[in-house]
């Protein structure tokens, strides 16, 4: 992979699904199953079963190898299910996504939102809904079933090493109203108990900012390849040079000893809880 490599503009991700819908169709038919049967031996209803062929939803894997099973694809259907997943993702995302999804130390400066990998099912919903220009009901569906897939990434053995540095404004936002804002708080504190996982605030008090670039992602793979994310306004850049990725490791390293420690972190966030 080059440096900088800056994703396209347009959504190529509906001609994958366009093409893998044409095939399902293609495959089905030639094996004499019509939509409503498929359906019922896949655990879809017929419209769905439908909306998958014609590329308006996103079939999960689950579905696509049982219906490589069930219409004796031999794998063929099978062999399309990663390039599926990514479709779920917008362009610019799709190979920060695939990588995280492999990364065995994963390290993450946010200052916008809460992180896409500690968000609640009903904060990922509110962040899409305020999404301009707006996202269709169908797109947000997608992008949030997408999210919360992500987050299987704790839950990988061996476990990846991840860490967070979050500014502490971004907590003090109540994204989605009272109730919302709660609920990702608590669920905050339950995945910094991992062992695997250091949450750290970033303080409105602090005098000395490494970050005022903007917010980041560091990724180091199995085979020793560190890699780095940036992302703005959905212009993103994947960084391998060393030099690039070198200085982003060094400013996450200020950062993290300029923000609270995960200790202090975690009683800010008990504090904001008990003061709502």
């Amino acid at each position: 992979m080059s440096d900088e490599v800056q994703q396209p503009e347009y959504e190529f991700g509906a001609g994958i699904l366009s093409v893998f819908g044409r095939q399902l169709k293609l495959i089905r038919e030639r094996a004499g199953v019509d939509r409503a049967k498929f359906g019922s031996l896949t655990g879809y209803s017929a419209s769905t079963i439908a909306s998958f062929e014609q590329a308006r939803r996103i079939p999960p894997g689950k579905f696509i190898d049982r219906a490589d099973e069930v219409l004796g694809a031999g794998g063929v259907l099978s062999a399309g299910k990663e390039e599926v997943a990514r479709a779920q993702y917008p362009a610019f995302f799709r190979d920060a996504a695939k990588l995280e999804a492999e990364a065995v130390v994963l390290h993450v400066y946010a200052t916008q939102a809460v992180p896409g990998l500690l968000q609640t099912e009903e904060y990922a919903r509110a962040v899409f809904a305020m999404w301009r220009p707006q996202l269709d009901e169908e797109v947000v569906e997608q992008r949030l079933a997408a999210r919360l897939a992500r987050q299987a990434i704790f839950d990988r053995r061996p476990a990846p090493h991840v860490s967070f540095v979050i500014e502490e404004a971004v907590l003090l936002r109540p994204l989605g109203g009272d109730a919302v804002w709660r609920g990702q708080l608590e669920q905050i504190l339950l995945i910094e108990e991992k062992r695997n996982v250091e949450i750290q605030l970033m303080p409105l008090s602090r005098q000395e900012h490494a970050g005022l670039a903007g917010p980041f992602t560091l990724m180091e793979m199995k085979d020793g390849r560190r890699i780095a994310y940036a992302e703005v306004q959905g212009d993103s850049r994947v960084h391998t040079v060393r030099q690039k990725v070198r200085e982003l490791e060094c400013t996450y390293g200020t950062l993290r000893a300029q923000a609270h420690t995960p200790a202090e972190s975690r009683s800010l966030i008990e504090r904001l809880l008990g003061e709502r």
